[in-house]
């Protein structure tokens, strides 16, 4: 059984989602939130597989409760469901440990999908998101240089940070010290010409080192 968090302020949002996912073989609408403090209490008491938010959320907006449904509960994947496209907000939502990223106008396509993807702990983003995220790459950096190669330790690096794990985490999985591990991504994204986290992600996911 997949279970199912959903949280929006609307309430024929939440209905419309609800009917959707629910009518998956399998899968259960276990809470449903209206702000983000909300989505953080009824995650921690009934601890879902996938914590289906929006960004813009009152009390407590959709980066700051990723954060904290993440921090309590390590095995709840998060996908933000939203009408926001903007790149810098992308890369709040990921640095807070989001898994995937799904606008609303593609919901009725794609929104199964995005919910069975980061279920699986892969990374899902919508083709519009994943054309912001590429426009913005190759505007601050130009296209990447063929002959610039990732050693295998870096690809490994870069792997776990897409997957969604936090630098004490992959600290704990290289067993190496948290700011060796932060060194390590900022030399990285250096050695890209990456200016964000979204755009490494993107990198991992376009080269093959993440599925998407």
């Amino acid at each position: 059984m997949l279970r199912i968090l959903i949280a929006d302020d609307h309430d024929v949002v939440r209905y419309g989602l609800r009917k959707l996912l629910q009518a998956q073989p399998g899968w259960e609408i276990v809470a449903e939130a209206v702000d983000g403090k909300d989505a953080i209490d009824k995650a921690a008491a009934t601890k879902p597989d996938v914590a289906v938010l929006d960004c813009m959320m009152p009390r407590l907006g959709g980066a700051e409760a990723t954060r904290q449904i993440r921090a309590r509960l390590p095995n709840t994947e998060v996908l933000i469901f939203t009408a926001h496209d903007d790149e810098r907000l992308i890369d709040h939502l990921l640095r807070a440990g989001a898994r995937g990223y799904i606008l609303k106008s593609d919901a009725q396509d794609q929104l199964v999908e995005a919910v069975q993807s980061v279920s699986e702990h892969k990374p899902f983003f919508t083709s519009t998101v994943s054309e912001t995220l590429l426009s913005s790459m190759l505007a601050s950096r130009g296209e990447i240089d063929n002959e610039i190669c990732l050693t295998q330790a870096e690809r490994t690096l870069v792997r776990l940070i897409a997957e969604g794990h936090t630098n004490r985490e992959v600290g704990e999985i290289l067993d190496i010290r948290l700011k060796e591990v932060e060194n390590r991504r900022t030399a990285i994204m250096r050695k890209l010409k990456l200016a964000s986290l979204a755009a490494l992600v993107l990198y991992a996911i376009r080269n093959g080192l993440v599925e998407s």
